[in-house]
């Protein structure tokens, strides 16, 4: 008889997988090394404890924690839903999320991922009995903490704007730079684009074009892209180039959500006169809102009169390019000169350029003489160094389009049916 001895088996235990999440909500430099503290205080608290295996230290830098755009938070919580966390290590609630309801939602997501979040200065482990009951009750308290260090810093910005103190970066503000007093001081080759910009309006060209032409030239933004219409018309407007400021133009209406809105007289704005070296003199800024004005009214874009000015011109939204089929819009070439000419152009191509469509122009007195009263699509044609047009109905033209996916057959070659002739008026 033979005997075979068997052996106890030791079960290994299985190390808990382990990470910490570690906040700071601004940029200031005592918050900097605070955050590096917590992060080598978690890293040391881990891998010292032999039950635990190191999964890393998740650090939000200047960020708040009523936010939701908190990407190291977020890539956490993605990791644990992969399954690579069983132990999350915090300092306390409010520096996981200062809104009870994200705080709740989030730790209950990570509960039914059997992942347990541990708070510190709380003493809470959320698997436990009554860790949601505490939690519940601990959170609110740091909401309401949050709203004070809101109303706080709300308080504080506003006793600078009475002081006439400006918040601006000056990174991202073309024409100026900060001295080291923190004063604005003139840079003289980006002014030199400020004061072309409001030359190049005043003297009839529209911001998309010299937004376009300023890319020719590579011409960088004061953020290092390229121009937008929209970038054109913020430095048009904007009152610093004459020397001025408003203070509070914008405004944070919930600690929580933090996005700011645009101040229409909800809280108090600041204005103030000769605050810093002006790049465009009084007179040309003020001439350049005219100029805004009037051109915004022509196009009937002044808020709370769309409908009575949009349709100001009778043929606005009636004319159609036969080349992209964008519509034509109607613009005064040399505005401000003798020669100031109308006429009606794709809008494709004022927009995109030659690359989106080849274009169709046509003078606003030769297609007023027509008696237009429908939607009508302009077909231009050069001949004998001559422009010739040919006018269709739209709808007309499109239900021709459809026709012309069924071919028909003519002497044994598929001809599409838009080649039927259609009715035309020729204007030389």
């Amino acid at each position: 008889m033979r005997v075979r001895i068997i052996e106890p088996t030791v079960q290994k235990e299985t190390k808990k997988r382990v990470c910490a999440y570690a906040r700071v909500s601004t940029d200031h430099e005592k918050q900097g090394e605070s955050l590096q503290n917590q992060i080598a205080y978690y890293e040391r608290l881990i891998k010292t404890n032999p039950e635990f295996e190191f999964v890393g230290v998740f650090a939000d830098h200047g960020i708040s924690g009523t936010t939701e755009n908190r990407p190291e938070f977020k890539r956490m919580l993605e990791l644990a839903k992969q399954g690579a966390i069983d132990i999350i290590i915090t300092k306390s609630i409010s520096r996981f999320a200062r809104n009870t309801t994200v705080v709740l939602q989030k730790v209950r997501e990570l509960k039914e991922l059997g992942v347990e979040v541990r708070f510190e200065k709380e003493c809470i482990n959320t698997l436990s009995g009554d860790g949601e009951m505490m939690l519940t009750v601990l959170s609110s308290f740091a909401q309401e903490e949050s709203k004070n260090i809101s109303e706080n810093i709300k308080w504080r910005i506003k006793k600078k704007f009475e002081r006439g103190e400006l918040l601006i970066n000056t990174n991202r503000f073309l024409g100026y730079n900060k001295d080291e007093n923190g004063q604005l001081v003139i840079n003289q080759d980006e002014a030199e684009i400020v004061r072309r910009i409001f030359t190049e309006y005043l003297k009839g060209k529209g911001a998309f074009t010299i937004a376009k032409e300023l890319n020719a030239e590579w011409l960088p933004t004061v953020a290092g892209g390229k121009w937008q219409e929209s970038t054109i018309l913020n430095i048009l407007k904007n009152e610093k180039y004459k020397g001025a400021v408003i203070l509070q133009k914008y405004f944070t209406p919930d600690h929580l959500k933090k996005g700011t809105i645009r101040n229409n007289g909800q809280v108090d704005s600041y204005y103030i006169e000769d605050h810093h070296p002006a790049i465009i003199p009084k007179g040309m800024w003020d001439d350049v809102q005219k100029e805004l004005r009037a051109r915004a009214e022509a196009k009937g874009n002044i808020k709370g009169q769309e409908k009575k000015y949009q349709k100001r011109y009778p043929l606005t939204g009636m004319l159609y390019c036969s080349k992209c089929g964008a519509t034509l819009k109607r613009r005064t070439w040399n505005s401000k000169l003798p020669c100031r000419k109308i006429v009606w152009q794709c809008s494709s191509y004022i927009k995109n350029g030659k690359k989106a469509c080849p274009g169709t122009r046509i003078d606003d007195e030769v297609v007023g003489e027509l008696n237009i009263k429908e939607e009508t699509v302009v077909k231009e044609a050069l001949k004998n160094g001559k422009k010739h047009y040919s006018y269709s109905r739209k709808h007309k033209q499109e239900e021709q389009y459809r026709t012309a996916r069924t071919p028909e057959k003519e002497n044994g070659s598929l001809l599409p049916s838009v080649n039927r002739p259609i009715r035309t008026v020729i204007k030389l």
